[in-house]
């Protein structure tokens, strides 16, 4: 049987999506542009989430410089310095901070102050300011892991792999993580009520699960109550993961099931992406709460 041929009108609406789509991928590229330019405007913003986990690096290398390197073998071989048993920490932290913290900060601040319900009225698909948060997250979070890693081999002497296959794991687990983190500075963005607020509900979330997580504490030196609830939260994953990329192999006995257990560092993130992905999508509005 022949196929009909297509109505004009429908020939019509299909050419119009198919020249849609590049139009939207350039202006989400644009706003990447103007994303950059507004982040790198705001000096709390700036220092909050790009400049402190490079801070946060000096202060614990250099207070705790005089206890010796860590993690060492009973032959005295195998340790590290404190600096770089911090740094794949900081790394994961990093990019909660640039996808999480940041994101959902400005997101409540441009709803609560009418810039999304103005944005309904211009050309510039939603789609294409999505393409702008995130691209400024990624652009953000690879700066500052480029920043974080210059410090820690150049200030403090950090050895970094080269083993290929060690950076290659570094870029699946910055991918995802970064993915995860984005979508749940999204979904978060929907609790807090005014743009006073935003501040006061966002940050001290992060700051808790940073100190919960082995960032700043050996995971193992807290109660297992703590670390059951940590378990539950992305950034411990994403910090075990990369301690797996950074630190020696013998480091995995100090982690939960005494390995790096990539393979649920990859669920944990997954399952927190979808989570992500599914709650922005319900709770995600251009107009404040009356």
């Amino acid at each position: 049987m022949t196929r009909p041929a297509p109505t004009s009108a429908t020939t019509t609406r299909a050419a119009a999506a198919t020249s849609a789509a590049p139009g939207i991928l350039s202006a989400g590229i644009r706003s990447i542009g103007l994303e950059l330019r507004a982040y790198f405007r705001v000096p709390d913003v700036v220092f909050f989430t790009f400049l402190f986990p490079v801070l946060m690096l000096g202060i614990f290398a250099s207070a705790f410089q005089s206890m010796g390197d860590v993690g060492e073998l009973p032959d005295g071989t195998g340790g590290v310095s404190l600096a770089a048993y911090y740094t794949p920490g900081l790394l994961a932290a990093g990019i909660m901070l640039s996808g999480v913290q940041n994101p959902a900060i400005d997101i409540v601040r441009e709803r609560h102050e009418g810039w999304l319900r103005r944005l309904g009225a211009t050309p510039l698909s939603p789609v294409s300011y999505f393409i702008g948060k995130a691209g400024v997250t990624v652009v953000t979070a690879l700066l500052q892991a480029a920043l974080l890693l210059g410090v820690a081999v150049l200030a403090f002497g950090v050895e970094l792999p080269t083993d290929p296959a060690l950076w290659l794991r570094f870029a699946w687990l910055f991918g995802l993580g970064m993915g995860t983190m984005t979508l749940l500075g999204i979904a978060l963005s929907a609790l807090p009520r005014s743009t006073r607020s935003a501040s006061a509900v966002v940050i001290p979330i992060v700051l808790v699960l940073q100190f919960i997580s082995g960032v700043y504490l050996q995971f193992s030196m807290l109660p297992e109550w703590l670390q059951n609830i940590a378990s539950v939260f992305p950034l411990k994953w994403l910090a075990q993961g990369m301690r797996s990329v950074f630190l020696p192999e013998h480091f995995a006995a100090a982690e939960t099931g005494e390995g790096w257990g990539l393979g649920l560092v990859a669920l944990n993130l997954a399952v927190w992406l979808v989570v992500g992905l599914v709650v922005a999508r319900l709770t995600f509005r251009w107009q404040r709460r009356s």
